[in-house]
């Protein structure tokens, strides 16, 4: 009977396949391509084009409940012409006579207010608050309740007839009785009022104490649209100016004001993707293990490669140094003296046990180092003829 014999198969390359290489490669770079495509995603969010909207307060293109971005849309179906400026010079460039200049919000200084207030423009006054004198002499502002409340005109002014009702918090009073003006909407006491009209040197003042009438979370209660409507759409052009405490300061923004608002959410995420990235990826310490050397260096092996080094260098200082703390350090422990004994203790003690004199001790063990290989030989074998009568006394 015969036994058939199979010759051993030869394998060829590695063992591995393209698929499987491109599988292993996979494993061990998926973790980095995760995150890279993760700030990729942000960095594109960052550059791309922000919408025409902003969340400034009483702002035409801030289309949140304290913006004014529906009033605007409706005055401009109405062919009025808006005109958003951003500061007080700007606003009266614009304004022009026959025109309506808006002025909108609490952050006007007093500066501004004196300024504005030689438009030629029909000027609209909306919540300026405290500066409303500087702004429209005559007229102040009054404070207000704790609540916006519904007020009836009570007054003939045509404009506030139409509205009929508002929501009002604030209220201003008229202290000059020259300006010949309505009041209308009083408040509960009587005395002040969320809306002032008159007419002077054929220009037209408004004031709206209260910015409850053109926001948009409450244009469409009650009347406030129809008074917002008459008082600001009156003429084909408006400039609307919302004053800021920012645009004072301009020339000194700092590196946060030019920073774009979503890198601080973009930098938060970064750090936590590499926290994560770091724990998944870093190694885990575990106990010290002692590993044997490969090689056992004998200690006069090591004393001759550090002597080469040092005559390769030419480092004669250091040396002598090491031959003299050597030396030094076996006399002390000879002699019983700690490490901490000063120079002259181991002079001292030394001369004693050679022999020879505590100057001569001294100068070798801490005198000037040698300027040649002549005198470092010397030194070292003095200093072992030193150490040899310490031992041998």
């Amino acid at each position: 009977m015969s036994a058939t014999y199979a010759p051993p198969t030869t394998m060829v390359g590695d063992g591995t396949s393209g698929a499987s290489r491109a599988r292993s490669r996979w494993r061990r770079a998926r973790g980095w391509v995760v995150v890279g495509a993760v700030v990729l995603v942000g960095v594109v969010v960052m550059v791309l084009p922000q919408p025409a909207t902003s969340g400034k307060p009483y702002a035409t293109d801030n289309p949140g409940q304290d913006g004014a971005r529906a009033l605007a849309r409706i005055l401009e179906r109405q062919g009025v012409r808006i005109t958003v400026v951003d500061s007080a010079s700007q606003a009266l460039a614009q304004a022009r006579a026959g025109d309506t200049l808006a002025v909108v919000g609490d952050r006007l200084t007093s500066a501004e207010a004196r300024q504005l207030a030689g438009t030629e423009a029909d000027l609209v006054a909306v919540d300026v608050g405290w500066t409303l004198e500087d702004l429209v002499p005559g007229v102040y502002s009054a404070g207000g309740d704790l609540f916006a409340e519904p007020r009836q005109a009570r007054c003939d002014d045509p404009d506030a007839r139409v509205a009929g009702t508002v929501t009002a918090q604030s209220s201003v009073q008229v202290r000059d009785s020259t300006l010949d003006a309505t009041l209308c909407f009083p408040d509960r006491y009587g005395e002040g009022g969320a809306y002032v009209t008159f007419v002077r040197d054929g220009r037209r003042t408004t004031v709206l104490a209260d910015g409850e009438t053109v926001v948009n979370s409450d244009l469409a209660q009650h009347g406030n649209a129809a008074l917002a409507l008459r008082s600001l759409g009156r003429n084909g052009h408006l400039v609307w100016y919302v004053p800021t405490w920012s645009a004072e300061a301009t020339k000194d923004l700092g590196l946060t004001d030019v920073l774009p608002p979503a890198l601080p959410v973009v930098g938060l995420q970064m750090l936590v993707l590499f926290v994560v990235a770091a724990l998944w990826r870093g190694r885990r310490l575990g106990p010290v293990v002692a590993e044997p050397l490969p090689v056992v260096v004998p200690a006069a092996e090591a004393s001759r490669g550090r002597a080469r080094l040092y005559r390769k260098m030419g480092a004669r200082e250091r040396a002598a140094a090491a031959l003299r703390g050597g030396s030094a350090l076996r006399l002390g422990t000879r002699l019983g003296l700690p490490r901490s004994a000063p120079a002259t203790e181991l002079v001292d003690a030394t001369a004693r046990a050679s022999g020879r004199p505590a100057a001569a001790v001294e100068s070798l063990l801490y005198g000037p180092p040698p300027t040649d290989d002549r005198g470092l030989v010397w030194l070292a074998q003095e200093l072992d003829r030193l150490e040899s009568e310490v031992h041998h006394p």
